[in-house]
């Protein structure tokens, strides 16, 4: 008795789709599936890191149009004694006309009872004359403050100045002004700011020490305080009557 043999031609194609070729597709598959995992990732963390770059630069275009960056940048100009930089940050001739005020006042103070009303007009008349000569002088005055409250602090790169600014000095904004006070030696100065085109600028400076500083140089200007003539009448403190 003849045995049949079967024989199997694994060359040739299957008719169920080549069940023996699919472990070569599934293989070739599989590493498609995971470039286009990765394409997908590195797709996503471009679009994060756009979107971080897109969000931060307005972040820092906003903060950049704020006081505190202006003071950010008046307190790094003078802890790097950048005189140029500094002044930027300064609007000299509003210092002076908003100061007049106060040296006039305490300038007609020092003459105590020796002032007279015709001394008094003379000072009101003559201090915004005299305020524009000395601008230089209160520039000086308020550069040598600002410089002592920046030096309170060691130089840091100006990122770090930008953080710790609004944390040394109490800000608040209205509008296109602005005020900001700080501690220099036991004592509260005060700054007042004008948002201007090319940025927000120092038009006042409110400091007791400043001003006196101001009144000393002023004072050489105006008329001498003359003596009081020892002809007036002085007023004698009254006697209690003796008790028997």
């Amino acid at each position: 008795m003849s045995r049949k043999r079967i024989v199997i031609d694994l060359d040739a194609p299957s008719p169920a789709g080549t069940p023996a070729g699919r472990p070569q597709v599934n293989r070739a598959k599989k590493p498609r599936r995971w470039t286009k995992v990765l394409g997908i990732l590195a797709t996503l963390v471009l679009i994060t890191g756009v979107v971080i770059a897109v969000a931060g630069f307005f972040a820092w275009r906003y903060y950049s149009s704020t006081p505190a960056y202006a003071l950010s940048l008046m307190i790094d100009a003078a802890q790097r004694g950048d005189a140029a930089e500094f002044q930027k940050q300064l609007d000299d001739e509003a210092i002076a006309k908003n100061m007049v005020g106060a040296v006039s006042q305490k300038a007609a103070a020092r003459y105590g009872i020796a002032l007279s009303n015709t001394v008094k007009q003379q000072i009101d008349n003559s201090m915004p004359t005299l305020l524009q000569e000395i601008k230089p002088a209160i520039h000086e005055e308020v550069a040598k403050e600002i410089q002592a409250f920046a030096a309170k602090s060691k130089p840091q790169p100006f990122i770090f100045l930008v953080v710790a600014v609004p944390s040394l000095m109490t800000i608040t904004t209205e509008g296109d002004s602005a005020k900001a006070s700080a501690m220099l030696n036991d004592r509260r100065f005060e700054i007042a700011m004008q948002r201007r085109e090319d940025g927000w600028k120092v038009t006042d400076f409110k400091d007791d020490v400043v001003v006196q500083r101001v009144v000393d140089r002023v004072m050489t200007q105006l008329p001498a305080i003359k003596p009081l003539d020892s002809k007036l009448p002085i007023v004698k403190p009254t006697r209690r009557p003796r008790r028997r």
